[in-house]
């Protein structure tokens, strides 16, 4: 079984996996391979170390995890800068901005606070593409570096990491926010002192909530997966808006002033949107995944955007806004990445920008998300069944093709294999929520009649 999952290497801390012991060897791995190239050998050929940035979440299990981390980069010659507990798009944007080698970064994201997981960023703060980390992963079973005497790295702490990442943050916006009342859910993470102090900075009134981490409260009860206590802060207070991170902050989500959730894609419709009118949309383009809601499609479409579609993962979203030169993209989970500023999905830049749209066109957010029309959409999980038959059985297929026929352009169909588990997703958006059910719990049914284990 691979080691690297689609975001790192993820697991239950101090389990059967996730061991301080394999983040030891993971880091001396990963300088074995990031060492190499024509950089390295430049900056080695001169007398130089390699450097590494290495940050970490709130959970009480990232304080041994980054400590073995540390341990295993500098006894492999890599000179390491602790930045602390950071959101993970702020180690990634450090790494750029220090022009370190590579970087790590120790977070479950979005998962409980007994899971925990290593992140690592290549040069520039960007993402590892699979080949790399196969080659991490196969370097774990061979020789380590083992340099001795004054050639082993240095552990020093980043002592500015916060203030640089936030006035990066501030240095991004086409607007104050002066006037506007933001909550912020920062779940308890790692974005709880640069997320409130980004906002107040760029002029925001700021009442907070979830942001006394203790190392096992993150994500509990909290943050962009639990919205309910946003809502009613926002309502409770008369706040305008509430911003919504997760556990290591590379997401956002949001509630208008009556508490109603605005998600992802209405996020990416109204800085599509704005950005198109200031310029900013590389080809008047905004990338999403498949799973991105008819009505975000129908609303760009409008405005003359074209959405380009990639798989469900916010790395796939990265590989074609990179690969395409696209600047912005992102996922209705709140992964919204904003290519002149991040390498990756960054929920206080997200929050920012999107407050920002509001005090720049003086318009609530519930105003602003109106510019799309959000289509229910239903997903029914169907387990235990053949899911690499689905794209391929001619009664599957019929059966969809005859509900598309029957939704027109006031409907979509999307079914897709898990990469996980013996299952088939069947999604269903319609015009009405009766309608997408019954659609949905229709397929489901063919789905079990035709492919069943």
């Amino acid at each position: 079984m691979a080691l690297f999952g689609t975001d790192g290497v993820r697991g239950l801390a101090n389990g059967e996996t996730l061991t301080a012991g394999l983040a030891l060897t993971l880091a001396q791995a990963t300088a074995v391979v990031l060492g190499q190239g024509r950089i390295a050998e430049a900056r080695k050929a001169t007398g130089k170390r390699l450097t590494a940035v290495v940050a970490r979440d709130p959970r009480i299990s990232g304080h041994f995890l980054s400590a073995a981390v540390e341990a295993g980069l500098a006894s492999s010659g890599v000179d390491v800068l602790d930045a602390g507990t950071l959101p993970t798009p702020a180690a990634a944007f450090l790494i750029s901005d220090i022009d370190a080698d590579f970087g790590v970064m120790i977070s479950a994201s979005h998962n409980p606070a007994p899971d925990n997981g290593i992140k690592i960023f290549a040069r520039g703060g960007v993402k590892l593409p699979d080949e790399v980390e196969q080659r991490i992963e196969a370097a774990m079973a061979g020789p380590m570096l083992q340099p001795t005497a004054g050639d082993v790295g240095r552990v020093r702490r980043f002592a500015d990491a916060e203030d640089r990442y936030v006035l990066h943050l501030l240095a991004s916006l086409p607007h104050r926010l002066d006037g506007i009342h933001v909550v912020l859910d920062c779940a308890n993470g790692a974005a709880s002192g640069a997320s409130p102090e980004a906002f107040r900075s760029a002029g925001a009134k700021v009442t907070v909530i979830g942001a006394d981490p203790d190392g096992v409260n993150i994500n509990d009860g909290v943050g962009s997966t639990h919205l309910d206590k946003l809502a009613a802060e926002v309502v409770r207070v008369g706040a305008d808006v509430g911003i919504a991170h997760d556990g290591d902050a590379d997401r956002c989500l949001a509630v208008d002033a009556e508490g109603n959730v605005v998600d992802g894609d209405q996020i990416m419709a109204i800085l599509a949107v704005a950005m198109k009118s200031r310029g900013k949309l590389a080809d008047d383009t905004l990338v999403a995944t498949v799973m991105s809601n008819l009505g975000l499609h129908i609303a760009m479409r409008e405005h003359g955007i074209t959405v380009r579609q990639t798989s469900v993962g916010d790395r796939y979203v990265l590989e074609d806004m990179n690969a395409n030169g696209f600047s912005l993209g992102g996922e209705q989970s709140g992964h919204v990445i904003m290519s002149a500023f991040a390498t990756t999905g960054d929920g206080v830049l997200t929050g920012l920008h999107l407050v920002a749209e509001m005090a720049r066109q003086k318009k609530s957010l519930a105003e602003l998300a109106s510019i799309m029309t959000v289509y229910p959409q239903v997903m029914i999980n169907v387990k235990g069944v053949d899911k690499d038959a689905v794209s391929d059985h001619a009664g599957v297929q019929d059966a969809v093709k005859a509900v598309e026929t029957e939704l027109g352009d006031s409907g979509r169909v999307l079914l897709r294999k898990s990469g996980t588990e013996p299952l088939v997703r069947v999604m269903v958006e319609a015009a009405d929520a009766e309608t997408a059910n019954a659609h949905a719990a229709n397929l489901a049914d063919v789905v079990r009649k035709h492919l069943a284990l």
